[in-house]
């Protein structure tokens, strides 16, 4: 039978992948939300597909965790905003449990023993978010989907997003089901747009062109195309990047997944005006913004396509190849076919640690180790983390 609205008491044991603890009842997994490691909780099952496991929300504290505090949303709670995952820990804390399922994911998918320290950026838990999507209820009212499911959550206010983006979509009524695209760009200036379901898509405020800043240069993007959503991401992953690329004067490098080219322009700098940089992105309207972005910089070529058939195309033997694949990761046939062309270094960015450390495992195979890593709390609040590893042949 189905454990839907069971509740059970339960001991908290580690962090997982996900934003959730797990905890067990009479021998099966329940993965606990909206609680701590070493926390006695309440919890109501909210999902149970049968099998091994369930999923449940933390309705009662019995023993708290030192690590607990207070959420500043009254919405990070269950059956609330899905949003968040980690309002109710610590700055410390959560920045522990990230490390803790970094370290964990790179054990168990890569066979790696590597110690892990998640990083803080600039800017403390709150106003960070700067890129946010919403969604329109029956009544017109703007919010965020509740945890795994449909549902819209209506909002009026977002800790976790720059000041006034949020607050002000919640003061008008919108169309019903149509989704919201909020941005602040490096300037303050906010672009909004409507996209309902039906009909053309509504501008509301900005011109939709942002204005970004990272790699000692301005860019001109789509205020709702891919950018770091974090302020001080860009320029911190920037630097990390040039510091481990470490391109030769007239060499070759690649930046694969490339968008609009950050990556690809602090490359640029270090291989000079005799090297080149190969910039694949499949995106063609993020090719085009490269392309005007770094006009200046003619030793950068960008190839529109999938990466695994451009690079399978391409010849020679680049210096070093940067990757920052989707959350998904580049995948065996990507990463054989960049190994392929041995490279004597990789730099590989990633927004999901699972997907990481399956690559970091193919890479292996070819004779490529884990030489750093370092892992930023680009998303606080919420379960994800920034990783970025440098791999040597």
């Amino acid at each position: 039978m189905s454990w839907a609205g069971r509740r059970l008491e339960v001991e908290v044991g580690n962090v997982a992948h996900g934003g959730h603890c797990v905890a067990r009842a009479d021998g099966r997994v329940v993965f606990v939300r909206h609680a701590l490691p070493g926390e006695r909780v309440v919890v109501e099952v909210t999902e149970d597909k049968g099998g091994s496991y369930c999923r449940a929300d933390a309705i009662e504290v019995l023993d708290a965790s030192a690590d607990r505090v207070e959420p500043p949303c009254p919405l990070a709670r269950p059956g609330g905003c899905g949003g968040c995952d980690w309002q109710h820990a610590s700055a410390p804390a959560q920045r522990r449990l990230k490390a803790v399922v970094v370290a964990e994911q790179l054990r168990r998918l890569a066979g790696l023993e590597t110690p892990v320290e998640v990083e803080e950026l600039p800017g403390g838990l709150l106003g960070w978010r700067t890129r946010v999507r919403m969604v329109v209820d029956g009544r017109g009212r703007p919010g965020f989907r509740a945890h795994r499911g449909h549902r819209v959550v209506p909002v009026r206010h977002c800790p976790i997003a720059v000041p006034d983006l949020v607050e002000e979509a919640g003061q008008r009524r919108w169309t019903r089901g149509a989704e919201l695209a909020l941005t602040a760009d490096s300037r303050g200036r906010v672009h909004a747009v409507e996209r309902p379901r039906r009909g053309r898509e509504r501008t509301v405020a900005g011109d939709g062109v942002a204005v970004e800043r990272a790699g000692g240069r301005a860019w001109r993007v789509d205020a709702y195309g891919f950018w770091q959503v974090h302020p001080e991401a860009a320029e911190v992953f920037a630097e990390v990047v040039a510091e481990w690329a470490a391109a030769p004067v007239g060499g070759t490098a690649w930046d694969l997944y490339a968008g609009v080219g950050l990556f690809a322009s602090v490359l640029a700098e270090q291989v000079g005006s005799e090297g080149t940089v190969l910039a694949v992105e499949s995106s063609r309207g993020a090719v085009a913004e490269g392309r005007a972005n770094l006009a200046d910089l003619p030793q950068v070529s960008f190839k529109t396509g999938d990466t695994e058939v451009v690079v399978a195309s391409s010849a020679g033997r680049p210096d070093v190849v940067v990757l920052d694949p989707p959350r998904k990761g580049a995948g065996r046939a990507v990463v054989d076919a960049v190994a392929g062309h041995g490279p004597a270094r990789v730099v590989y960015v990633a927004c999901d640690p699972a997907a990481l450390a399956r690559d970091v495992a193919v890479f292996a195979e070819h004779g490529y180790r884990l030489e750093r890593l370092r892992a930023f709390d680009a998303f606080p609040m919420t379960h994800h983390v920034e990783c970025l590893a440098l791999l040597s042949r």
